[in-house]
């Protein structure tokens, strides 16, 4: 049966994270967006660990895990973190984040146990660690061997595997010996999976995508759709470990010019420009003549061994979305995806039509219309057909993506 998994996102025990965020919100949200299988995030913050002691149970010894007090939420969890990783090698300072699925609570408490004793893992639910990636993999693997270990939001220019700012040039840089107990990536919000298969050297892992959320609006944004047995963290494991495309249905992007470092630029200086422009300026911003912000098309760019639009054999699938609530914030003709009249709209769409990523990907447009109006129907086959204006983000800012014209919006009488 197809599950949608999102395996990365944060508590509100992270920096610049929604104190909405806890384990009951978490499941009840997932459900609503349809996420059968979320992250518990942050797991080693002692706080937060003790909370998914509490309020989570293990469901039929599986390695997931469900609401002990909520039996209407039926979303599982799965012991998930990100871990940052600073530290200097032979060449320079690197600064990476990895994702980290555990297998159980003893593999989680006895890597606590390990890590609290070296490291301040009580400062944030996103803990900075002076430790090698080599030497992380060895320690999650000793403990347990079906720890599952990924670089997480590959491209991007800070904490990143192949960020321009203390990034490396290829996995083997990163993680030495041990690579060969890495089976993933993590795309991350600023690349898809045709900027991924440009190189080659990513085309035997497991391509991941997740929503990376910071606030329950975002879970499920990005998500990877699996033909799962059951619920397992076994069977998880082994269809990320062996890269099984009978399992592997497709991934759920972000318009990876939505991401906040899609492009080169900077920030202050409200400038940014494509690949071809930062080679002319040598990456030089030309405002205020410091190095530009280098985005994740440009080290694409750089890293690829392969042309644009190559697509090569074993490659996964996958599905571009706008969330639901954008568009109708948008077909409302309000700024905010968060006002009370859009989210008044978006829980009667959700009451009628199912899970929003059931409505967004799978319902017919005809049902759409016909239970709300034309113009969500039209504006969710636009997103389907990837038929939308685009601005895309750099240095840390978001991009626009709208899916009407000015002229269209100026038409458009009210909905409601």
């Amino acid at each position: 049966m197809e599950r949608i998994l999102d395996l990365h996102i944060h508590s509100r025990f992270s920096r610049a994270c929604s104190p909405k965020l806890t384990l009951e919100n978490i499941g009840r949200v997932s459900q609503e967006k349809g996420v059968h299988i979320v992250a518990t995030g942050d797991f080693t913050f002692p706080a937060w660990f003790e909370e998914i002691k509490t309020e989570l149970v293990e469901e039929n010894n599986s390695g997931l895990f469900r609401l002990k007090n909520h039996p209407e939420i039926t979303t599982r969890f799965i012991l998930s973190t990100e871990l940052s990783l600073v530290y200097k090698d032979e060449v320079r300072v690197r600064r990476i984040h990895i994702m980290v699925q555990a297998p159980s609570i003893s593999a989680v408490e006895e890597l606590n146990k390990q890590l609290d004793k070296r490291f301040n893992i009580r400062s944030d639910g996103r803990p900075i660690l002076k430790l090698p990636a080599p030497e992380l993999v060895k320690i999650c693997l000793a403990i347990h061997p079906r720890f599952l270990i990924y670089p997480a939001h590959i491209w991007t220019p800070w904490y990143a595997i192949f960020g321009s700012k203390s990034g490396f040039n290829s996995l083997k840089e990163c993680f030495g010996d041990q690579t060969k107990h890495i089976y993933a990536y993590e795309t991350g919000l600023s690349s898809d999976p045709e900027m991924n298969w440009r190189l080659s050297a990513l085309d035997k892992l497991t391509l991941l995508s997740n929503s990376d959320a910071h606030s329950l609006p975002n879970i499920g944004r990005e998500a990877n759709v699996m033909d799962l047995d059951g619920y397992s963290y076994d069977e998880i494991y082994e269809v990320i470990k062996n890269k099984d495309l009978n399992k592997l249905k497709y991934s759920i992007e972000f318009y990876p010019e939505e991401g906040t470092y899609y492009l080169d630029g900077h920030r202050d200086c409200n400038f940014s420009c494509d690949v071809a422009e930062t080679k002319k300026l040598k990456g030089i911003c030309p405002k205020c003549k410091k190095p530009l912000v280098v985005g994740v098309s440009y080290r694409v760019a750089e890293l690829a061994d392969r042309e644009i639009g190559f697509k090569f054999k074993g490659a996964q699938g996958f599905k571009k979305l706008v969330e639901l609530d954008k568009i109708i914030a948008e077909v409302l003709g309000i700024k905010s995806r968060q006002s009370m009249k859009v989210q008044a709209y978006y829980r009667k769409m959700i009451g009628k039509l199912g899970p929003e990523l059931e409505i967004l990907i799978k319902t017919e447009l005809n049902d759409i219309e016909q239970a709300f109006d034309k113009r969500i129907a039209e504006g969710i086959r636009r997103v389907r057909e990837g038929q939308l204006i685009v601005e895309a983000g750099y240095d840390g800012v978001y991009g626009k993506i709208k899916i009407f014209s000015e002229a269209e919006q100026g038409n458009q009488s009210k909905l409601i």
